[in-house]
């Protein structure tokens, strides 16, 4: 593809993304994948009904009164897209091929994410693991992963998910919220995936079109 026509996708693929990011995902997103741990944020005076395990005995002692430490959940998540580079998502008849699906919902996602000021990452694979974008932050980094979505050519063509998810369980340390955007023509990867979401949140997000399901009445 050449720049001006990639960098034409790109700016439509977001025009279009951010759109349905601000106006479909924006409370779900936050009330949906809002964060896990637990951050100080500051003591006050002890109320009746007040978790006394949350007692700050050294303020406690210096006043003479009890005093209690105030928490706020910690919004940043980490938020990993497992792409489907295989070559079945070359196929479509439902208006747009199955590849041009997934980076719209990929970039839907990834605006979400930013928008939540959260990291997100990005696992492409097919049998093996094709390409791995570092999470981060940023809309420079949100126009590289739309861009790698429209323009990546992977190596291999099977699929081979259990492999993906294998790969997302070891390298990333801490828990994150993770996307499986394929269209799922694979078989024994369910262990692999009982095993990340024990780790991780998984969401699995199947691509189809349905002459895969379908055979169009065409005559003898």
């Amino acid at each position: 593809m050449e720049t001006a026509e990639l960098l034409k996708r790109v700016r439509q693929i977001e025009i279009k993304t951010r759109g349905l990011s601000n106006n479909i995902f924006a409370g779900e997103y936050h009330s949906a994948f809002k964060g896990r741990g637990m951050t100080f944020s500051e003591v006050r005076e002890y109320q009746y009904g007040d978790d006394i395990r949350n007692i700050d005995w050294n303020v406690t002692a210096r006043f003479n009164h009890p005093y209690v430490k105030v928490f706020e959940e910690e919004r940043e998540l980490t938020v990993m897209l497992l792409i489907d580079v295989s070559s079945s998502r070359d196929f479509g008849t439902s208006f747009k091929y199955k590849k041009n699906i997934i980076t719209e919902i990929a970039a839907v996602l990834a605006f979400s994410a930013i928008h939540n000021n959260d990291k997100i990452g990005v696992i492409f694979f097919s049998n093996k693991i094709e390409k791995f974008i570092t999470p981060q932050k940023g809309r420079k980094h949100i126009l590289h992963i739309i861009r790698q979505l429209i323009s990546f050519t992977p190596e291999n063509k099977t699929t081979n998910i259990g492999e993906a998810l294998r790969y997302l369980t070891n390298a990333i340390k801490k828990r994150c919220t993770a996307f499986v955007i394929s269209d799922f023509i694979d078989e024994d990867f369910e262990n692999p995936l009982k095993i990340a979401n024990q780790k991780h949140d998984v969401v699995a997000l199947k691509i189809y079109d349905k002459r895969e399901t379908e055979m169009p009445s065409v005559g003898w």
